[in-house]
């Protein structure tokens, strides 16, 4: 019953529409290709000696054939008065875009994801199954899965290049965000009220019945701070995957409030949708959140504003109100990103001497596409044999969408989870009932004739999997993982914010 329920059915039937539709309606293609976004053209050499009051350059062929042999680069004065042509993004222009294929298909997954978690919130809503699993939570975990995979794709490709910090940048955020997770898992839960500390208490009681009958309790201590370490290591790793889209999102964030002078409602949205990882870090500091709701202070008596439950829903809400938002201004910020190429040409103007064409045409690093020599790469750039580089900005547009969508599909699907997981309630139906304490799992009946069945097999392991990870448990630890892609974000978009402002001016 529960392996053809409904779910595994609206399951496969999400499945086959999204391998169909993709190449006819895809939510990640719209949003790059919807005509909203425009890209910046690069000055062709005829552009660039006419704004310069030169001749037309010959061809090769012609040089050769009137005996001029000399090399000399075609340079131009630095102040001319180049105007760089714009075009909208559409979908053919998409398809010479790097990682765009790769963009598209995790994108897309997590609109369908987060499509079936609502058909399935809805489906025990409304029927109540307690014998069957949620594949709600198990779309959502690929999702999860599937994020990290996404940051460290993007990633990998800084530790390939040879010249250069971004190596070095990544290790030491690794090492700075390894000291950190060490010290946020010391702080007491009257301070940072993640829970895991008592989920971890419940697992380890139900995991010592277990070990006990087989003579294996020795080993308690051992899966305690393997399990300590492994969360520190996923932490530092986390961390340095969020460091260049935490980089990325600062440098964004100022140029979008530039283009948006003119616009006060588009800044305050925009400061909003930055200040969002704050206010999610702040939700799970005890004292000044959930304390202060609970015991608001009303002249010399104290005021409860909502309850536990409340706090809890309200919570859950907010962060999704503010994945909302920060979805809501992504074109803003990337076409903020398109712009880097007319700010490279206003400044440019400002500078006195001559330079290049083909410097012109090579605004951007090329390391940052993973196309320098000796990467390891072996793709070409998609782009003219010289590839010129205010192109490249463009073709990098779709890994700046994946730096930027990334973190708010992870805090979305991970927000999903600690409801689920964790017993949590929307507010819009009745409550699930309060947690029990850790019950002790039953271990398994060694003479058992249910043994031969395979039905009976699958419920006796997933009865003593129940048993040791309590919702308690997910609770904790999905909270913890919501707090730390949280906080990582703050500290790499506010380290971003003061390289942008004051390193990378001077």
């Amino acid at each position: 019953q529960a392996v053809m329920g409904v779910q595994v059915v609206v399951s496969l039937l999400a499945a086959s529409v999204m391998q169909k539709m993709a190449p006819h309606c895809s939510f990640a293609r719209w949003l790059l290709c919807n005509g909203s976004l425009y890209r910046y053209k690069h000055p062709s050499d005829e552009e660039l000696c006419a704004l310069a009051g030169k001749q037309r350059p010959k061809a090769k062929r012609d040089r050769r054939m009137n005996g001029v042999t000399d090399d000399k680069p075609l340079s131009v004065p630095r102040d001319i008065d180049l105007r760089l042509d714009t075009s909208p993004i559409t979908a053919v222009d998409a398809l010479v875009l790097r990682y765009f294929l790769e963009y598209q298909w995790f994108v897309d997954f997590a609109i369908y994801s987060t499509a079936v978690y609502v058909f399935t919130e809805g489906y025990y809503c409304l029927v109540d199954p307690q014998k069957e699993t949620n594949i709600g939570v198990l779309w959502c975990l690929l999702t999860v899965v599937f994020s990290v995979k996404v940051f460290f794709t993007v990633m990998r490709h800084y530790f390939r290049s040879e010249e250069g910090g971004e190596r070095s940048v990544c290790l030491t955020f690794a090492f700075f965000f390894l000291l950190l997770a060490m010290v946020a898992l010391v702080i007491r839960e009257e301070y940072l009220e993640f829970g895991l500390e008592p989920g971890l208490a419940g697992v380890s009681s139900n995991l010592e019945s277990i070990l006990k009958q087989r003579g294996w309790e020795w080993t308690l201590p051992l899966a305690k701070l393997a399990f300590k370490l492994g969360l520190v290591a996923l932490c530092s790793f986390l961390g340095a995957c969020l460091t260049f889209p935490g980089l990325r999102l600062a440098q964004t964030h100022l140029d979008a409030l530039r283009m948006a002078a003119d616009k006060p409602l588009t800044q305050v949205l925009l400061h909003l949708s930055f200040l969002a990882p704050v206010l999610v870090v702040v939700m799970w500091i005890k004292p000044i959140s959930r304390d202060f709701l609970l015991h608001a202070p009303m002249g010399k008596q104290t005021v409860q504003i909502m309850s536990d439950s409340a706090y809890n829903t309200t919570r859950l809400w907010t962060i999704i109100g503010l994945c909302l938002l920060r979805l809501a201004v992504t074109r803003h910020h990337l076409q903020a990103y398109l712009g880097l190429a007319e700010r490279w040409v206003g400044q440019m103007r400002k500078e006195a001497g001559r330079i290049t064409v083909l410097e012109i045409q090579r605004k951007v690093r090329t390391r940052e596409l993973g196309w320098e020599p000796g990467s390891g790469h072996g793709h070409r750039p998609p782009a003219d044999p010289r590839c010129p580089q205010i192109t490249r900005i463009y073709c990098y547009v779709s890994v700046v969408s994946l730096q930027y969508l990334g973190p708010i599909i992870l805090t979305l699907h991970c927000t999903l989870l600690l409801k689920t997981l964790g017993h949590h309630s929307w507010g819009l139906y009745p409550e699930p009932p309060p947690l029990p304490p850790a019950a002790t799992a039953a271990p398994p009946h060694p003479g058992s004739e249910d043994r031969e069945d395979v039905r009976a097999a699958v419920e006796q392991i997933t009865g003593i999997l129940g048993g040791i990870f309590t919702p308690l448990f997910f609770r904790g630890f999905f909270a913890f993982l919501t707090w730390w892609v949280a906080a990582c974000q703050v500290v790499t978009s506010l380290f971003g914010l003061y390289f942008h402002q004051y390193l990378a001016a001077s």
